[in-house]
């Protein structure tokens, strides 16, 4: 008796899905760590932020985040206390060789005026005044 549902594993191309996740274009914009238990807020900026989300959960749970006091929260309150979202993107330049540096720290800047996530209220130190 033979099986007659049984459908063969169909080969991966690694290579071919490594091509593919490498064209892609990332999400660049701002992202945000938020304590929800306190609202105290840390933000975050680059050219691929769903890996920067990444990158700060993985930071956290092993705890070594740079920031200290967000490091602090984290292992007191547990991970239940905070949220991680983008906040803002930039669309993809249509030209390739455009370098969105400039504009990204804009798009910071812009909302780091707007939450303004600075100690005691967030986690980021306060600008110095000139």
């Amino acid at each position: 008796m033979t099986d007659s549902c049984y459908i063969p594993a169909m080969p991966i191309d690694r290579k071919e899905l490594v091509r593919k996740y490498k064209e892609t274009p990332r999400p660049m914009g701002v992202g945000i760590v938020r304590n929800t238990t306190n609202g105290k807020a840390f933000l975050f900026a680059g050219r691929d932020v769903p890996a920067l989300i990444n990158r700060n959960q993985a930071q956290l749970r092993l705890s070594a985040h740079p920031n200290k006091v967000l490091q602090s929260d984290w292992d007191t309150l547990g991970r239940d206390a905070f949220e991680f979202a983008v906040l803002d993107t930039l669309p993809e330049p249509a030209d390739p060789a455009y370098d969105a540096l400039e504009d990204l720290r804009a798009l910071e800047s812009l909302w780091m005026e707007k939450l303004a996530p600075f100690e005691p209220a967030g986690y980021h130190r306060s600008p110095r005044t000139k």
